[in-house]
């Protein structure tokens, strides 16, 4: 997919706000937090792209919907009405969305990794989650959430079960596997060496991504970065492409 941006506009790109289904105090706050962000960059942003758990966890019945996210869904809406095309890439805790956003919002969903041309810059884009398997048990649980049958066996749960699911699945995985882990160098990073077996087919100027809940610019060589836009959890980051280069930033101070 091509883009071309003006001089004066920026692409945006953003991911892992891991909003839940039950807010709390400090959820109302990210998402309050990450609409008044989103409301700041409107004025110069040509794109922005999404980039997997925003939500804690989602799925979508044929009518029915997890309940709450009024006011980013709201703001999201203003944008795509506006004229802003909004990419969405689903992460492994919001993979099973559909067409909901899509035909609500006008938001272009995406299920896997996908490449983009933006003013002559190659990019890789995508939560990332398929670049960050390790063990049986991550094996295991990425087939089962890719896989058809079980998404429709799911489905046919009550809406009442299979939320309340959902939910407590997402609480008990966080605590599994939620702790970001310290960057220990560029070798123990698995999304960053799984980059550069993909670059050795195919030449990208940025790879940009989610996921690992740590933000990071890594040189590869001397023409491709990695970018990881890290969390809204607590650092809030996100990164900016300018038309020709790109920088991450922190929303947390402006926002204070």
């Amino acid at each position: 997919m091509n883009l071309s941006i003006p001089s004066n506009k920026k692409v945006y790109f953003a991911s892992d706000l891991h909003l839940k289904i039950t807010s709390d105090e400090s959820d109302h706050r990210r998402e309050l937090d990450f609409v008044r962000w989103l409301d700041t960059i409107k004025t110069d942003a040509a794109a922005i792209f999404l980039l997997g758990d925003m939500f804690d966890f989602w799925f979508e019945y044929r009518l029915v919907v997890p309940r709450g996210f009024v006011r980013l869904f709201g703001k999201l809406a203003e944008l795509t009405d506006s004229g802003i095309p909004i990419h969405y890439f689903t992460g492994n805790h919001d993979q099973w969305m559909r067409d909901y956003l899509a035909s609500e919002i006008n938001i272009t969903i995406h299920h896997k990794l996908n490449e983009f041309e933006i003013n002559g810059k190659h990019f890789l884009i995508g939560h990332g989650n398929e670049l960050d398997i390790k063990g049986f048990i991550q094996h295991v649980l990425h087939f089962a959430f890719g896989n058809r049958l079980l998404r429709l066996l799911f489905a046919s749960l009550h809406p009442r079960w299979g939320i309340a699911f959902g939910k407590n699945w997402s609480i008990r995985h966080s605590k599994l596997y939620g702790q970001t882990k310290p960057f220990d160098g560029q070798e123990k990073e698995l999304m960053f060496k799984n980059v550069q077996k993909i670059l050795q087919k195919k030449h990208y100027d940025f790879f940009i991504l989610g996921h690992r809940h740590l933000a990071m610019d890594l040189k590869i060589n001397e023409n491709s970065r990695y970018i990881n836009t890290g969390e809204w959890l607590e650092t809030q980051t996100y990164a900016v492409f300018d038309g020709e280069d790109v920088k991450l930033f922190s929303a947390k101070e402006s926002l204070v």
